[in-house]
């Protein structure tokens, strides 16, 4: 029998193996990790603001990628926003402040989650109605086939048979 060359001529089968595996476990380890978008000359240097300004960037879409954060995006508009919420933090704005001002600005859309108001009571209604509704579909389905026979009655025939079997 013979023996079958290895795919690269200067490494065994289990060197091989033991490469691909360590090449794949490298991959698992590092494709989870976030690339974060914020540069070196964004970062503020009180780490108790950077940490606020880090908070709500998280909390903004970024309207170009538009299912990113700012704080998770490399577009030129997100980065502005970065720049633009840690300013308002260094001028001495409360968190909520900063976001009401950006709201302002560029609408309810570039809040990630929204606030519960009257512009977005459709957006957390509707699954609340919808499954309202479809309770009281099921409640109005399984009532109307609780009242209908599901057979025909037996016969004259058929139920003098079943009175013999039961001994009446």
């Amino acid at each position: 029998m013979k023996r079958a060359r290895p795919a690269i001529p200067f490494m065994s089968g289990r060197q091989l193996g033991g490469l691909i595996r360590l090449c794949l476990c490298l991959v698992a380890l590092l494709a989870p990790l976030p690339a974060f978008a914020v540069n070196p000359d964004e970062v503020l240097s009180d780490p108790a603001l950077e940490a606020r300004a880090r908070a709500i960037s998280a909390e903004l879409r970024c309207m170009v990628c538009q299912n990113q954060s700012i704080d998770d995006s490399n577009a030129d508009l997100a980065r502005d926003l970065r720049l633009l919420v840690r300013k308002r933090l260094t001028d001495g704005d409360t968190d909520q402040q900063v976001l009401d001002y950006i709201v302002s600005r560029y609408g309810e859309f570039v809040l990630l989650k929204p606030r519960f108001g009257e512009k977005t009571l459709i957006l957390w209604g509707t699954p609340v109605a919808l499954f309202v509704i479809g309770g009281l579909a099921l409640v109005v389905y399984a009532r109307r086939r609780a009242g209908k026979p599901t057979g025909k009655p037996l016969s004259a025939e058929e139920e003098a048979q079943l009175n013999e079997i039961l001994g009446k």
